[in-house]
């Protein structure tokens, strides 16, 4: 039987530098093009029944890039949280019920990042028609050290230790049904080691502001194609 078209979609973002240097500017100018296709991705998910996005923005291996490249990189963070944050924006995000959410470990950005991010994330909280999750200095691996400690530390008994109780425990619970990546790479970069365990993956050799609506139906009408066996 056809699958339908997936409800929960994530994306590693990969490219931006790239498409930069195709067009002789400075490689950290391409996040500002990258900026534009995922605003529009925004739209063309609600078109398509897509009810979560799940975007791979920094990773924590991304933080040991050159420092001019992360304040630039930081900058438009910040200005599009800043827009998102305004009044105009926001009755936007109440009429749509936009909600944002942040996984990764918040701790490693500046301060005024990290609060903007925190205070984003509490004003649409109670959103639920589209939930788009921001992967900012994450790590799948940490992620998961992450979940140990919290076992450890709530000091569960190890009977009582099961998949579920790891789930509980990630910065994000819920699992992609597809995960594409730009760029022409093909590797999955520490991105949601878990909860891709049954994700289908499509890798696309176009870098990440070359992104299409198109594309997207492409890669969906081949997910819906795909058997999902789930290890049965």
């Amino acid at each position: 039987m056809e699958n339908t078209n997936p409800k929960h979609l994530a994306m590693i973002l990969d490219g931006n530098r790239r498409f930069a240097k195709k067009l002789m500017l400075e490689p950290w100018k391409g996040h500002e093009f990258g900026v534009k296709t995922l605003e529009n991705l925004l739209e063309w998910a609600k078109e398509l029944g897509i009810t979560q996005l799940t975007f791979y923005c920094l990773s924590t291996e991304n933080l040991k890039r050159d420092k001019k490249e992360l304040e630039y990189l930081f900058e438009i963070f910040k200005k599009q949280f800043d827009k998102l944050n305004n009044q105009d924006n926001q009755e936007k995000i109440e009429k749509n019920k936009l909600k944002i959410r942040f996984i990764g470990n918040l701790e490693l950005l500046s301060k005024d990042l990290k609060e903007k991010c925190i205070k984003l994330q509490e004003k649409t909280s109670k959103n639920n028609t589209l939930t788009v999750n921001f992967a900012i200095a994450y790590g799948g691996r940490q992620e998961l050290v992450h979940a140990i400690k919290n076992i450890i530390k709530n000091k569960i008994p190890e009977d009582k230790i099961t998949e579920e109780t790891i789930k509980q425990n990630l910065y994000m619970e819920d699992e992609p049904d597809l995960i594409i990546r730009t760029g022409g790479v093909i590797r999955t970069s520490n991105f949601l080691p878990f909860q891709s365990a049954y994700s289908e993956w499509f890798f696309l050799d176009k870098l990440w502001p070359e992104f299409t609506k198109q594309d997207l139906i492409n890669i969906i009408e081949d997910f819906k194609k795909r058997k999902r066996n789930f290890g049965k």
